[in-house]
């Protein structure tokens, strides 16, 4: 019998810290995979080159480069990241883990971060928002920095709306730059623990994203001086 990825079934098995991967984009099975390593990012402290700095401002106090929207075609952002790559030759998102990450879209708990530029998004990233933690599922570029670009404002917000847990799953050779960093599954569990509980606020009505990155470089500089 094939498993339903319900609603309740997945931010229950996300809070176990536990989540679902399929072998292939036609699979019709899926794997509960359980880490004994945890991939992390900081939230206030993500590593940002001065090359992407600047883009950034660029981009917030000019309006050059990238649009970023909140939210606006989930579905979209869920799709660029399913799509081979030549970098990426098979995804774990199959049909099921796509219904049921589009079921928690639309109730609320799963959100995308997008790059737009001239009315097309050219890359962004999606998770899952669990009180003060944030499951970060998959990222996508077609355009040079696009990723990139998402993950600072996702940080941005992230800091902004009191989450602590910013769960990347594994580590790899793309969030090296960043900063990421692991920890075992009993220590991961006792941190996630405590954020799950945490009244983390992703979408944060009223404030805009120049707002948002402009108060979180404010902030890094100052506890840099």
């Amino acid at each position: 019998m094939q498993l339903v990825l319900t609603t309740e079934l997945l931010l229950e098995a996300y809070k176990q810290g536990l989540f679902p991967m399929a072998q292939s984009a036609h699979s019709k099975y899926i794997h509960w995979v359980c880490p004994e390593l945890r991939g992390q990012l900081p939230i206030a402290d993500l590593k940002i080159s001065r090359s992407l700095r600047k883009i950034i401002k660029n981009q917030t106090m000019r309006g050059q480069f990238y649009t970023i929207r909140i939210n606006t075609d989930f579905e979209q952002v869920i799709d660029g990241c399913a799509r081979k790559m030549p970098d990426r030759p098979e995804t774990w998102i199959n049909g099921q883990i796509r219904d049921a990450c589009l079921r928690l879209h639309r109730e609320g708990h799963a959100h995308s971060v997008e790059c737009w530029h001239g009315g097309h998004m050219v890359g962004g990233l999606y998770g899952i928002a669990l009180g003060g933690a944030f499951f970060g599922e998959s990222m996508f570029s077609i355009q040079p920095n696009a990723s990139k670009v998402a993950l600072v404002y996702l940080c941005a917000r992230l800091w902004r709306g009191g989450f602590t847990v910013l769960d990347t799953q594994f580590v790899n050779n793309h969030l090296q730059q960043f900063g990421v960093y692991e920890l075992r599954y009993e220590e991961y569990m006792k941190v996630l623990r405590v954020a799950v509980k945490k009244p983390g606020d992703f979408l944060q009505p009223g404030t805009s994203e120049a707002e948002l990155i402009t108060r979180y470089f404010r902030m890094r500089e100052e506890e840099s001086s």
